[in-house]
């Protein structure tokens, strides 16, 4: 008989082990399953982040959205670089650079009423605005300019009035 409490003490502490092992594993699993859980809800706070409150959709049609938006943007960005490429070719034919002059035409006029502007464009063409103030009468001269040069004849207030609008931009361009 004592080799029956014998057996059945060691089948007990078998036992025990067992369920000591057992129990060991069971607060592993749930360690592991708070962990994954834990896991998962950043998983799930990340998504819907991302999903962006879009619950009815799935990511393929929301990448497949931010797709088509992308390729919009990118073409109106090329309608607008050509755009800007015209405007910018069309503005170098617009007045971008003044020059004027005031002058006294004649010594028995006082005060500077005569003038000359010149008008031009990034190539230096443009046209010479002469304004001749006198006693009785005020007379106004255009001559055309090409490249800095004129092919009529002109004067010293007109060719001053030329160099400083080719030596400047619109922002300062008035002299004495």
């Amino acid at each position: 008989m004592s080799d029956f409490f014998t057996n059945i003490l060691n089948l007990q502490f078998e036992v025990l082990v067992l369920f000591g092992i057992c129990f060991i594993f069971i607060i592993l699993n749930c360690f592991m399953l708070i962990a994954n859980i834990r896991k998962t809800n950043r998983l799930k706070t990340k998504y819907r982040k991302f999903m962006n409150g879009l619950s009815d959709r799935n990511i393929e049609e929301l990448l497949e959205t931010c797709l088509n938006s992308t390729n919009s943007v990118s073409s109106k960005n090329r309608e607008i670089e050509l755009q800007i490429n015209n405007i910018e070719r069309r503005l170098l034919q617009c007045i971008q650079k003044v020059g004027i002059v005031r002058f006294n035409a004649f010594d028995n006029v006082g005060s500077d009423l005569s003038f000359a502007i010149a008008l031009l464009d990034s190539n230096d063409s443009g046209v010479v605005i002469s304004g001749i103030y006198a006693r009785e009468s005020s007379s106004t001269y255009s001559k055309p300019v090409i490249s800095g040069k004129s092919k009529y004849t002109l004067s010293a207030e007109e060719i001053q009035a030329i160099d400083i609008a080719k030596k400047t931009n619109i922002e300062r361009s008035y002299v004495d």
